[in-house]
C-alpha cells in the first residue's frame, strides 16, 4: 500500500464518518481536520466519484534553461559506463570529439544526473552492483591548497604502495604498485603478491621500468619521491635509485600532501577502476583485475583528458612522447 492510498482511505473515512454521523463538524473534529477542508474536498467527490479524493499527480515542472532529455540520457548513458568518474570529468570527456563535443559544465552534468538520483559516485556504483549499500568510505575533507612544482617529464616521480587486499587466485596479500611522472601525470602500475607487506624488489623493479620508459622517450629520471616505509627505505631500492643516475627524496613523516601525486592517482584507479570492477564482480581473481589495470592504465596515459593544473587538459603521452624533447638523454 502507498502513501497515496492511505491517503485516499483517510480522505473516504471523513466522508463516511460524516454520513454515520449525520454531524461534519463532529466528523471532522474526531478525524483532526478543518470544515474547510471538508467542504474543499466535497465538490470533487460529487463531481468525480471517489477518484476525486484521489491525490492528482502533479508533472515535475521543466525549467526553460534545462537541458534536453536526449542531451540528460546522454549524460546518464556515460556515467553509467564510467561509474567512478566525477561531473568534472563527464564534462570534460563530453567535451572531446569522440563524445560529440557536448558543451556541458560540471554543475549542469550533476544537476542532471541528480534528476535521476545518480549525482554521487556511491550512488552510480550501487545502481551497477544492483544493492544500495552505503558508500564504503566517507569522503575526505578537502585539503589545503598546496602545489608541487615541475617543468619537464623525469624532474620528479613519486611513487606509493596501495593495498588491494587478498583475492581469489592469489596466494597472499596483494599490493599495487604505483609511479607518477609529476609533469605530465603518466602513471606506472602493477599489481604483485606479497607474503604480508611490499618489497623492495617490486619497488626497485618501478624504478628501472620507469626510468627505461623516460629514457625511450628522450627523459632522465632525475628525482625520486617517495614516502618513509621499508620498502623505499631499503639498500636495494636506493642501489636501483643511484643506478639510474637520480636521488631519492623520502617526505616527512605525517605528510602525505608532500606525496600527493601518487596518493590522488591511487584515489583515481580506486575510484574509476577497482570499485567499478569489484561492483560488477563479486570474487574477481587477481588476473581479471591485472586485465583492467592493464586497460585502464592505457586508457589513462593515452586518452584521458587531463584537467590538471601542469596538464591543462592534455593527454600524458602527448606530453612524454610528443613535447620537444632534447637531442641526446640528459
Amino acid at each position: 500500500m502507498t502513501e497515496d492510498d492511505v491517503l485516499f482511505g483517510f480522505r473516504l473515512r471523513v466522508f463516511t464518518l460524516a454520513e454515520e454521523l449525520g454531524n461534519v463538524s463532529e466528523a471532522c473534529r474526531q478525524m483532526g481536520i478543518a470544515r474547510s477542508t471538508y467542504y474543499a474536498w466535497k465538490p470533487r467527490l460529487e463531481r468525480y466519484g471517489l477518484d476525486g479524493l484521489r491525490v492528482r499527480e502533479r508533472r515535475r515542472p521543466r525549467m526553460p534553461n534545462q537541458l534536453s532529455p536526449l542531451t540528460e540520457h546522454r549524460i546518464l548513458a556515460f556515467a553509467l559506463a564510467h561509474p567512478g568518474f566525477g561531473a568534472r570529468r563527464i564534462s570534460a570527456e563530453l567535451a572531446r570529439p569522440k563524445w560529440g563535443e557536448l558543451q556541458i559544465s560540471e554543475h549542469g552534468v550533476w544537476k542532471a544526473l541528480g534528476r535521476f538520483n545518480l549525482s554521487t559516485r556511491s550512488k552510480r556504483l550501487a545502481l551497477l552492483a544492483r544493492h544500495a549499500d552505503p558508500y564504503e568510505r566517507k569522503p575526505d575533507p578537502e585539503p589545503k591548497e598546496l602545489h608541487i612544482e615541475a617543468t619537464e617529464p623525469g624532474e620528479k616521480v613519486q611513487m606509493d604502495c596501495f593495498y588491494v587486499g587478498r583475492l581469489s587466485g592469489s596466494k597472499g596479500v596483494v599490493w599495487q604498485y604505483t609511479a607518477i611522472d609529476v609533469a605530465s601525470a603518466y602513471t606506472w602500475a602493477f599489481l604483485r603478491s606479497e607474503e604480508r607487506n611490499p618489497s623492495a624488489r617490486r619497488t626497485s623493479e618501478l624504478c628501472h621500468q620507469v626510468a627505461s620508459e623516460l629514457r625511450e622517450a628522450g627523459w632522465k629520471l632525475q628525482e625520486v619521491t617517495t614516502d618513509n616505509g621499508s620498502e623505499f627505505r631499503s639498500r636495494e631500492f636506493g642501489r636501483a635509485v643511484e643506478s639510474e643516475g637520480a636521488t631519492q627524496r623520502r617526505i616527512k613523516a605525517g605528510r602525505p600532501n608532500s606525496n600527493g601525486c601518487a596518493e590522488r592517482v591511487q584515489l583515481t584507479i580506486l575510484e574509476e577502476c577497482w570499485r567499478p570492477s569489484f561492483s560488477r564482480s563479486l570474487a574477481p581473481k587477481i588476473t581479471a583485475l591485472h586485465r583492467d589495470l592493464s586497460e585502464y592504465l592505457d586508457y589513462y596515459n593515452t586518452d584521458r583528458a587531463h584537467t590538471g593544473r601542469l596538464t591543462k587538459g592534455r593527454v600524458p603521452a602527448d606530453i612524454v612522447f610528443g613535447a620537444r624533447k632534447m637531442g641526446t638523454v640528459r
